[in-house]
């Protein structure tokens, strides 16, 4: 079992940049953990994935280039940084993850068990 919590999000003008961060109670399994987000009437999207036990990044089409996920094991925390903010980016973001002993991570969000609360991205134009 792993609590994650989420924090960071705000209101910033287009073309901004943020920093999310979402602290896990524990990391002492390997996880594959993401960062999902969801805009008010719209269906859930993937934004990014990570393997914590090697690094190793997915990053969905429409943040690529723009957005960088990343972890800091010691501090049992994910990051997303979020650069060149457009409207279309506003919406809940969440942290997600599942134990991933064997390796690999997944795209879907239906396959992750932890979820946090959500931090709230808003953009202004």
């Amino acid at each position: 079992q792993v609590q994650l919590v989420e924090s960071g999000g705000g209101s910033v003008q287009a073309g901004g940049s943020l920093r999310l961060s979402c602290r896990a109670s524990n990391t002492y399994k390997t996880y594959c953990m993401g960062w999902f987000r969801q805009a008010p009437g719209q269906e859930r999207e993937g934004v990014a994935t990570i393997y914590t036990g090697t690094g190793g990044t997915y990053y969905f089409d429409s943040v690529k280039g723009r957005f960088t996920i990343s972890q800091d094991n010691a501090k049992n925390t994910l990051y997303l940084q979020i650069n060149s903010l457009k409207p279309e980016d506003a919406a809940m973001y969440y942290c997600a993850a599942r134990e991933s002993p064997f390796g690999g991570c997944w795209r879907n969000s239906a396959m992750f068990r932890y979820w946090g609360q959500g931090t709230q991205v808003t953009v202004s134009s």
